[in-house]
């Protein structure tokens, strides 16, 4: 499952389809028939804003453009996910593309990245930090390797409850008092929803300053 490199900001993946026929949003009131609910408890997989990428100075507290010494970029994030457990199971697999400035002797770089699971969209429940090593042989300036991270939920803890299943998928009438009203428009329904929802954020491990860096450039 390929991942554009960016925080994903909306946690909450629920497709709503009616009849079968009907298209995504819409609710078949004629025909009396409730939405269906089509929800994964895997996580969203995603990198946050201004962590898909690293520069290293030298001398390291230099921030001039002739002091950068090595940048890499976290590419072709993708993931699987093993829902078959008691445990939610998401592998996450990326590219780091790694370039640095002087190409004379061989050179290996040891690059830091975390995996974070986020909860309803702001609650951080878990974090693991890795590492890769970039190796460059002599006289070159381009290198490239491959990372993998992995991170469990709960399933219990991504299962929403069922009062809030049946109010998701109970079925409407044409006429009926709450035939148009989005289930999600109720604050404890979607507060459910976002307590069981998920996301697998993979990124590179920065300092501070490295995170400024990255923000202001």
């Amino acid at each position: 499952m390929p991942v554009t490199a960016r925080k994903i900001l909306a946690p909450l993946m629920l497709a709503v389809v009616v009849g079968g026929c009907a298209g995504k949003g819409q609710i078949d009131l004629e025909g009396g028939v409730g939405i269906t609910s089509v929800r994964s408890a895997c996580p969203s997989v995603g990198v946050p804003a201004s962590t898909g990428d690293i520069t290293m100075f030298d001398p390291p507290a230099s921030r001039d453009a002739s002091a950068i010494d090595v940048t890499a970029v976290m590419t072709n994030v993708r993931s699987t996910c093993d829902e078959t457990g008691a445990d939610i199971v998401t592998t996450v697999r990326f590219d780091v593309r790694a370039s640095r400035l002087r190409g004379d002797a061989p050179r290996d770089v040891t690059v830091p990245y975390f995996i974070t699971i986020v909860r309803g969209g702001t609650a951080v429940v878990a974090k693991r930090i890795g590492r890769v090593n970039v190796h460059f042989d002599a006289g070159q300036t381009r290198a490239q390797t491959s990372g993998t991270a992995s991170a469990m939920v709960a399933r219990s803890a991504a299962t929403l409850p069922e009062d809030v299943r049946k109010k998701l998928t109970q079925k409407r009438k044409a006429g009926d008092s709450n035939a148009a009203v989005d289930p999600l428009s109720a604050p404890d329904v979607r507060q459910a929803v976002l307590r069981a929802s998920f996301e697998a954020l993979v990124g590179f491990q920065l300092t501070d300053e490295q995170l400024k860096y990255n923000a202001t450039r």
